[in-house]
């Protein structure tokens, strides 16, 4: 980036992650002030969100037992002998390496079969719920109704609630939330008639990410994000980072 960009033209290359960190940075400073750049931030996120779900690819239903079936045959890479410290291990060796150590490593959990058919059926069930929440997050963002609502957080990120009540539902959309504190994670809450309930967690190992809430957004005056220890509490055990009035 030169130093005569333009950072209105930015909104997009940040909605996909795609400045440097020095960037993305200088970019949400400008974002704080900037009602417009919020606005076209929170559309190419439901774009981009809309282009991943319809490229998204359901794989068949028999590839599962295909996989689990390899796995019971593939045989371990022989360990190869230790090499002079001045060698250099050829680039095509590393993958083998890599399978090696990870196949080894399977079977001294308990062995091969049963530890992928177990990660299987996690994975897939992973993989169902990630649909589902993308499903709800893309009707959200690019409802006819949605209308949004952003504040500044501390150093330079930035929260955008966005609502539809023909959905029912609320999305968060966090940029640049510094990582929690080791052993704590971020709560999301609706405030209800004064009384905060419970809508979330949001990922800890993530500084950017769009979280659909738990329940429904009608009857909510405000969402509130607190800092709670790991797994979340039954109600906030700490001041609010920041409270969202809801824009309908």
């Amino acid at each position: 980036m030169s130093t005569g960009t333009d950072l209105h033209t930015l909104t997009g290359a940040y909605a996909l992650h795609a400045l440097s960190e020095e960037e993305r940075a200088l970019f949400e400073q400008h974002l704080s002030g900037c009602e417009s750049c919020a606005e076209e931030v929170t559309g190419f996120t439901a774009t981009a969100a809309k282009l991943a779900a319809a490229a998204a690819l359901t794989p068949r239903s028999a590839m599962k037992q295909q996989v689990l079936h390899r796995v019971t045959t593939v045989r371990q890479v022989t360990p190869f002998a230790l090499r002079a410290p001045s060698a250099v291990m050829p680039r095509r060796l590393l993958p083998q390496l890599v399978l090696a150590a990870c196949l080894a490593a399977a079977a001294a959990l308990g062995g091969i079969a049963v530890w992928e058919h177990n990660r299987a059926e996690d994975v897939a069930a992973q993989e169902q719920q990630a649909r589902r929440q993308t499903d709800e997050l893309v009707a959200v963002l690019g409802a006819p109704d949605s209308v949004s609502r952003r504040v500044p957080l501390e150093d330079g990120a930035g929260a955008t609630v966005v609502v539809s009540l023909t959905h029912d539902k609320a999305v968060l959309v966090a940029s640049g939330m510094a990582r929690p504190p080791k052993g704590k994670v971020y709560q999301l809450w609706y405030d209800r008639g004064g009384t905060m309930r419970s809508a979330g967690l949001m990922d800890a190992d993530r500084t950017h990410q769009a979280v659909v809430l738990s329940g429904p957004a009608r009857s909510a005056s405000a969402v509130g994000i607190t800092i709670e220890p790991a797994g979340g509490s039954p109600r906030p055990t700490s001041v609010p980072l920041a409270v969202v009035s809801l824009p309908v």
